[in-house]
């Protein structure tokens, strides 16, 4: 009886398709281990994890996991970023949990301690003062914020700080780096760099020789010195051939610098270029994509890798002879269908500590020795993911009506026929200098789990496939970049894949503007839209939100939107509602200081001018996106609740 019983369940699961969804809480929760380090000497083991909602850091004895130390803030504070500044000894930020931003906000305070707890110490910051709650003692008072550029492990008293002051965001601001004692926090300045608020990099002795900038956010000023103290000077390049050029790392000789570029308007490679000659040398390219991670081999002082995701995870060996060229080989054969990482080493290279994760599995932690080649399991990103349980996702490419190849990736409801499925249209948001990729993403699978296809579409200004690509889409935000979005979806309903009268668009910032902006152009093709933290009006970009604050985000816009008030308005969803069908969920953070609510709140007066139907969900204390695990549950259910409405699936 018992057997037929048993097939009666699996005739039933067969006919219903999947079995019932997951909770909304299964794909809301936070990652419980992350930013893991090892110390420069492989003692111990550090990573970020979840503490009363609050990221704290952990310190584990890396012999046996045991805990050694706990570093936790009080109230609405956090332990940020981190760095081993020696073999016991960690720097780490202090962030805040605001409304106004989808992450903790950083104020600039470094905090020191060792790994067993002790000589706690505020090193820098605005609230020079003992601090409650903690064994961390008082320092001189900063105003700015800092940022450790060069740990100097091999330093054991000293880092190397970078110290933004708090000064008019329209004002030309000048950085300093300082030399700073880990112990006592007393500093002195080594560099200053006449340019506006650059990122600044050191050689493989620690000096600071190289000061990045931008006016525009789009191109870049580089300041280039041979050594200490010496005179600032631009570095040139022939820009006619190689442009969109960024250094990475000096050699180890510090003559030559490893610079991602782009040659003639294609992706980026890696090229060696020879500061006293000016010369490039191409290490590493891909015809289609740029790189997406480079390995340095610290003892050699060379690029032994380079990884591209062209539709998946591939990897470049470029120094056949690096011992870590065979290891990485060798990891990637012990943990097949998953790309692999080496996210920490010692001083030695001897252990490492790599992620290995895919669109089905969002990530677990493996410590590798290399003196016993052994590989053992640490802990997962989200230990609760069972990834036998997730959708598979596959990329895919389309021409777009104008003939340009366009990459995407289509996610797979589980038990189900790839065949006239129900689809979410999801767009990215950026738009410039970011993509989709193929790892894991909660959102998607959290819809494929209720049954529901997902497309992402890289068009037409998305970073990641050259320089010309992402140009391409400068002032097309309300045109040609939501063409290549609705011909991605415009093929999956050619090959049958999926119904054409089941589909709806979703998306987040840009991607909440493109959500809106599609659906006005097409507006048969899609039978619901969701907006969540989005720009619905060009020329308020100009007006309200925290771009626009500096001089680099104001020349910004008008590069990549340009100062035309018709096309600006031509291209914004709330001056062009009356074209629009499709019944609109917005979601917003009260708090949004990227898209302030503004935005939201002239799309839905837009609306009711025209008596078209929307409904409306807000966060009084989230900004640019929902930082909050119980809030994203909430969205999550509310998103799913308006598609049933629309859509069956």
């Amino acid at each position: 009886m018992f057997k037929y019983l048993i097939l009666i369940t699996l005739l039933l699961t067969s006919i219903s398709g999947q079995a019932k969804p997951l909770s909304f809480a299964h794909f809301s929760k936070g990652a419980e281990f992350f930013t893991v380090k090892l110390s420069p000497d492989g003692k111990y083991v550090a990573a970020i994890t979840k503490l009363d909602d609050k990221n704290a850091l952990i310190i584990l004895n890396r012999k046996d996991m045991s805990m050694k130390h706990v570093v936790k803030f009080d109230k609405n504070e956090q332990v940020g970023d981190y760095d081993w500044v020696s073999n016991e000894r960690i720097v780490l930020q202090r962030g805040y949990l605001k409304g106004w931003s989808d992450q903790p906000h950083y104020y600039g305070e470094l905090m020191a301690v060792n790994a067993d707890g002790s000589r706690g110490k505020y090193l820098m910051g605005y609230r020079a003062k003992q601090q409650t709650g903690t064994a961390i003692k008082r320092a001189e008072i900063v105003y700015g914020s800092s940022w450790v550029i060069d740990p100097l492990v091999e330093d054991e008293d000293h880092m190397l700080v970078a110290t933004y002051p708090w000064r008019g965001s329209k004002t030309n601001t000048r950085v300093p780096v300082y030399k700073v004692d880990v112990f006592n926090g007393h500093k002195k300045k080594v560099a200053d760099a006449p340019t506006n608020l650059p990122n600044y990099l050191t050689d493989a002795n620690g000096v600071v020789r190289l000061a990045i900038s931008t006016k525009d956010y789009v191109s870049q000023n580089i300041l280039y010195r041979s050594k200490a103290k010496e005179k600032w000077q631009e570095l040139k390049f022939d820009n006619e051939t190689f442009t969109n050029i960024y250094p990475r790392a000096f050699s180890k000789d510090g003559k030559s610098l490893f610079v991602s570029a782009s040659e003639n308007g294609q992706p980026d490679g890696i090229y060696k270029f020879n500061v006293t000659n000016q010369t490039f040398t191409k290490i590493s390219s891909h015809s289609t994509v740029e790189p997406t991670q480079v390995y340095y081999d610290r003892e050699s002082g060379s690029i032994y890798a380079v990884e591209y995701e062209d539709g998946e995870a591939g990897y470049q060996f470029v120094d056949k002879s690096s011992k870590l060229t065979k290891r990485l080989k060798g990891l990637l054969q012990a943990l097949p269908g998953h790309q692999v990482r080496i996210i920490s080493s010692t001083l030695d290279q001897t252990l490492q500590v790599l992620w290995a994760g895919n669109a089905k599995n969002p990530g677990d932690y493996y410590l590798y020795d290399g003196a016993t080649r052994k590989l053992s399991y640490m802990f997962s990103n989200k230990r609760w993911i069972d990834p036998k349980l997730m959708a598979q996702t596959k990329g895919i490419k389309f021409n777009s009506r104008d003939g340009k190849t366009i990459h995407g990736y289509l996610t797979l409801p589980n038990n189900k026929e790839s065949k006239n499925l129900p689809l979410i249209v999801m767009p990215h948001g950026g738009p410039h200098g970011v993509r989709d990729t193929i790892g894991f993403e909660s959102k998607s699978q959290m819809l494929a789990n209720n049954g529901l296809a997902v497309l992402k579409v890289n068009f037409r200004g998305s970073g990641g496939y050259g320089e010309q690509f992402e140009r391409d889409g400068h002032r097309k935000w309300g045109a040609e970049v939501q063409y290549d979005i609705i011909d991605g979806v415009k093929h999956l309903i050619e090959d049958g894949t999926v119904d054409k009268n089941n589909i709806c668009i979703m998306g987040a910032s840009f991607g909440g503007y493109s959500a809106l902006q599609s659906s006005i152009i097409e507006p048969d093709l899609f039978k619901c839209a969701i907006g969540v933290v989005g720009v619905y009006d060009l020329p308020l970009m100009f007006e309200e939100g925290d771009i626009q604050r500096r001089t680099e985000g104001e020349n910004y816009l008008e590069a990549v939107l340009g100062t035309d008030e018709k096309i600006l308005k031509d291209f914004s969803p709330v001056h062009n509602i009356e074209k629009l069908k499709a019944p609109v969920l917005v979601v917003h953070g009260k708090e949004d200081e990227r898209a302030p609510i503004e935005h939201a709140e002239n799309l839905m007066a837009a609306m009711d001018k025209y008596d078209h139907p929307y409904e409306y969900l807000e966060f009084k204390d989230e900004g640019h996106g929902f930082y909050k695990a119980k809030h994203r549950e909430i969205y999550y259910k509310k998103v799913i609740s308006f598609l049933n409405k629309h859509l069956e699936f």
